[in-house]
């Protein structure tokens, strides 16, 4: 059976709907797609792209094969490329939302959200921090991860949207082995790497420089990354941020633990421009699988049909691929345990 994938718009003004119709076209039956969003937006970059999937309504029983759910109609004046209008925010929140409802009622296997805006998501929910957050209190997950996944390199977020001003005090030993622990579990689980290597950043210059420059490395990562080690662990660190990233793209390492946002993303993002190694923002520690391509709404490239879709690409490839892996984890679980009723009742 295909792997059923609920995709979110992202920003009508954006470019969620070209790179989403593209990327379809070029996976054309490689999964199942039901993209939540707008008739009107995401039906004309469809037929641009050669992509034919019917349309229905929010509600209506989902065809086998795929559909374009229509979430929204907007008039044309709110969903202009490149020039956001204050229905856009309602509307970016109201895909997600009934693109995520999908995965959790079951009639799709993953959810693949591309990009929103988040200045422009609260106008609807002011308390909107980004999808992760959102997912994290929708789901009740104890903790999730921000990762950014490619090819060469896997790096997690200890601190997700936050002021660099607030990092400091944001980071913890306790949010870090939090981190380390859930990241593990995922390159388990979901990416099959039975014993992850995992390496952890400073957050200070060459990593304090022995207190010359910050006693985090020693107040916090330290003790975080014994306690981890006693859990069985392959983690190591602290490294300088500076030279712990050309060792992971090297091999040495399967994920980096980044403390905060930018020292964690650039390092992603820059292996992706300079070597087009298409990179994945996937949400570790949910029970649902979530992916979304690691860039923005692109209002300056919006309409002009001049985006890449090569990371919606391998954002639905990878969706499709973990969420095969978790139906297959499941299947096997359930074999195992009625071979083991079924032993139970012979031995009786």
């Amino acid at each position: 059976m295909a792997i059923r994938i609920a995709i979110s718009m992202g920003d009508p003004s954006g470019i969620g709907a070209e790179v989403t119709a593209r990327a379809l076209a070029r996976l054309r039956g490689a999964l199942v797609p039901y993209v939540y969003g707008d008739a009107a937006v995401f039906a004309a970059a469809a037929r641009r792209a050669r992509l034919a999937l019917p349309t229905v309504a929010l509600g209506e029983a989902l065809p086998a094969g795929g559909a374009l759910v229509e979430v929204t109609r907007l008039a044309r004046a709110a969903a202009l490329p490149g020039k956001p209008a204050r229905a856009g925010g309602p509307a970016q929140l109201a895909y997600f939302e009934a693109a995520y409802q999908a995965v959790a009622s079951g009639a799709a296997d993953a959810l693949c959200t591309a990009p929103v805006s988040k200045a422009q998501v609260q106008l609807a929910d002011r308390h909107f921090v980004g999808h992760t957050e959102w997912l994290e209190a929708r789901t009740g997950a104890p903790r999730s991860v921000m990762m950014l996944a490619g090819r060469r390199l896997r790096v997690a977020l200890v601190t997700n949207h936050l002021q660099l001003a607030r990092v400091p005090r944001a980071v913890s030993a306790g949010g870090l082995l939090q981190t380390l622990t859930v990241t593990a579990a995922a390159m388990r689980g979901d990416f099959g790497i039975a014993k992850p290597r995992l390496a952890v950043c400073a957050m200070n210059p060459h990593a304090g420089e022995g207190g010359a420059f910050g006693d985090e490395e020693r107040r916090l990562v330290a003790p975080a990354l014994a306690r981890a080690r006693r859990l069985g662990l392959d983690a190591s660190g602290p490294y300088p941020a500076d030279s712990v990233f050309g060792r992971a793209a090297a091999g040495e390492f399967d994920a980096v633990i980044a403390l905060y946002h930018d020292q964690g993303l650039i390092p992603v993002k820059l292996l992706d421009a300079v070597l087009s190694d298409a990179a994945v923002n996937v949400t570790l520690g949910l029970p649902i699988v979530r992916t979304s391509p690691d860039h923005g709404v692109a209002y300056d490239l919006a309409g002009k049909w001049k985006a890449s879709e090569k990371s919606m690409m391998a954002a639905l490839a990878l969706a499709a691929q973990l969420a095969a892996r978790r139906r297959r984890a499941r299947r096997h679980a359930a074999a195992t345990a009625r071979a083991g009723g079924s032993a139970a009742g012979r031995g009786r």
